[in-house]
């Protein structure tokens, strides 16, 4: 089984991209990863149900992170990561693609494997391994205690802008062994992971990116409320935070 694990913001500005997330969604920071420090940059990571936000911002010059924030003209979805139970046959297939694993490291039962973005397209691509299943080492020893499902209860979908929509689908369905289809209704390429679906859409003005994301949530009135009362831009039922439209959702 493949599934949707964490979605990853890359922000200029980090506590401020968490915040509004935080009260917004009405979730908690889990942890602050040291580790990230060694790509320049440093992090949050929110539970979100049993899945997670990260937000990670550049804290020195030239970092890929920072290029990322050029390129796009501001913050934004930066990858979305996913956890199986049989990594090294999705390895064994990116390999034999002639794609590029770009980060592989392994820690306490958790195995990372990210893939250049320029060989997946559309965005940052990770399938990574977790033993034991749940447990989630990039969200630290004690996310749990941090789980707040009063408004926000998981991810439904996402949006990722594409210059040729129906070529990256077709390498991300080949990466994850997971066939591509055609929404009935809005015409678009799908993957979908277990309880999830990623949407390949055309790109917009800002280039390739994640773009938008479905959250599941209790009260999708509530959530725009909060949103409003922020002074976060709102349309058409979604609001933009670090760049990205969130979608909230009726779980």
């Amino acid at each position: 089984m493949i599934r949707l694990r964490q979605i990853c913001l890359v922000a200029a500005d980090r506590d401020t991209v968490v915040g509004h997330l935080e009260s917004v969604f009405s979730v908690r920071t889990a942890f602050e990863d040291p580790g990230v420090a060694t790509f320049g940059l440093h992090n949050a990571v929110i539970p979100v149900g049993g899945q997670f936000l990260e937000v990670v911002a550049p804290v020195r010059e030239g970092t890929t992170a920072g290029r990322y924030l050029q390129r796009r003209g501001g913050d934004g979805g930066y990858m979305l990561i996913f956890q199986s139970d049989d990594q090294e046959s999705h390895r064994t297939r990116i390999l034999s693609m002639g794609w590029r694993i770009v980060t592989d490291f392994e820690s306490h039962g958790y195995r990372c494997m990210q893939v250049h973005p320029a060989d997946s397209g559309g965005t940052f691509l990770e399938i990574d391994r977790q033993d034991p299943w749940d447990d989630w080492h990039p969200a630290g020893p004690r996310w749990r205690d941090h789980v707040d499902t009063r408004t926000a209860t998981g991810f439904a979908q996402a949006d990722i802008g594409c210059t040729d929509p129906a070529g990256v689908s077709a390498r991300w369905g080949a990466a994850m062994d997971l066939p591509v289809t055609i929404g009935r209704n809005c015409g678009m390429h799908k993957v979908r992971p277990d309880g999830f679906c990623v949407r390949f859409t055309p790109a917009g003005p800002r280039g390739e990116g994640l773009d938008t994301v479905e959250v599941k949530v209790r009260d999708t009135d509530e959530v725009i409320e909060r949103s409003r009362s922020r002074g976060l831009p709102v349309h058409d039922g979604a609001v933009t935070i670090g760049g990205v439209a969130f979608v909230p959702v009726r779980d």
